[in-house]
């Protein structure tokens, strides 16, 4: 008897440890897979989350591609059974739930704000850039589309030659990441909004720019053609170069380096070639400011002669 155990036990201990008997151990399957009736996808693809639920949460597995806008697509349980053998195999068949689902492209409103959004975006980039803030109102009504509810990217198609004006058409498209959706034709005006140094009073030609004569308003500057003015450094070395009437943005012809020799006035022409440097006295023929070039007349030879401005002071004659 207690050899007949003993040999029992010797045995299974046997059959445990050495090879030829294993104790099985069942992989975990997969929660069966629920199919709803419907449901809504992106262009990218149908994805395995996107019909079918499940106990466990479903990787992002993309099984086929989605159906074109405004279209349907419907699969039946069979089908689906051979796309996620093809794509998802580790999901198996067990699914339960509807026999087919209907499939559609997610879609939303795509108001007057959206496309009045995605058009100032657009042509502030290519067309308006750092020029000031562009605003764009519709001249005709807008009818609301309906359009995928995904990222959209607006491409103008035609502009007119003189490009954003404050009364323009424009033909452009809408698109996905995977598809056109179609042209639009848009009924345009637009504002270009700066902050500009404006005259607060008359001011004179020859008068030093002085910021106390001048004011910050917020202007549409669309319609301006020439540059604007930059009196954003220190202003000791500007005067302007025409009268300004009050109210008036300063454009940049309107302003220039100080004139520091005048017509008539007595100087120095400097004649440098190397360690060489002569030193002569000359009148000045017209009014100049550092860094233009002056006509002047040798106060000795009356020979006349050109030169840069370097100050107050001194021409630089060029040999």
């Amino acid at each position: 008897m207690k050899k007949t155990l003993l040999a029992q036990t010797i045995l299974l201990l046997l059959l445990l440890r050495g090879g030829g008997f294993q104790p099985a151990v069942l992989a975990d399957e997969p929660s069966p897979l629920l199919l709803g009736a419907t449901a809504q996808t992106a262009g990218d693809g149908v994805f395995l989350p996107q019909i079918f639920t499940s106990a466990q949460p479903l990787p992002a597995i993309r099984l086929c591609d989605a159906p074109a806008f405004g279209k349907n697509l419907v699969l039946t349980r069979g089908q689906l059974v051979d796309l996620l053998a093809s794509n998802a195999p580790a999901w198996g068949t067990n699914i339960s739930g509807a026999d087919s689902v209907k499939i559609s492209r997610r879609a939303r409103t795509f108001g007057e704000s959206d496309a009045l959004g995605l058009l100032t975006e657009r042509l502030q980039r290519d067309y308006i850039r750092d020029k000031g803030q562009l605003e764009l109102q519709l001249a005709q009504p807008w009818s609301a589309l309906v359009l995928p509810d995904e990222p959209l990217t607006l491409d103008v198609l035609e502009l007119p030659s003189m490009g954003v004006t404050t009364g323009f058409m424009i033909r452009f498209t809408l698109r996905t990441q995977h598809e056109t959706l179609g042209t639009w034709t848009a009924n345009l005006r637009a504002h270009v909004w700066r902050e500009v140094w404006v005259a607060s009073t008359q001011l004179k030609r020859g008068d030093p720019v002085n910021v106390d004569a001048l004011a910050q308003e917020r202007r549409d500057i669309l319609n301006v053609r020439e540059p604007l003015a930059d009196i954003s450094a220190s202003t000791d070395s500007l005067e302007f170069a025409e009268a300004v009437p009050p109210g008036v943005p300063l454009l940049a012809h309107m302003v220039k380096a100080r004139t520091v020799l005048h017509r008539g006035q007595r100087a120095d022409a400097l004649v440098a070639d190397g360690a060489l440097s002569i030193k002569t006295k000359v009148e000045i023929l017209e009014d100049g400011a550092p860094g233009e070039i002056v006509h002047a007349r040798n106060s000795e030879t009356h020979r006349d002669l050109t030169g840069k401005v370097l100050d107050d002071k001194t021409i630089l004659i060029s040999l």
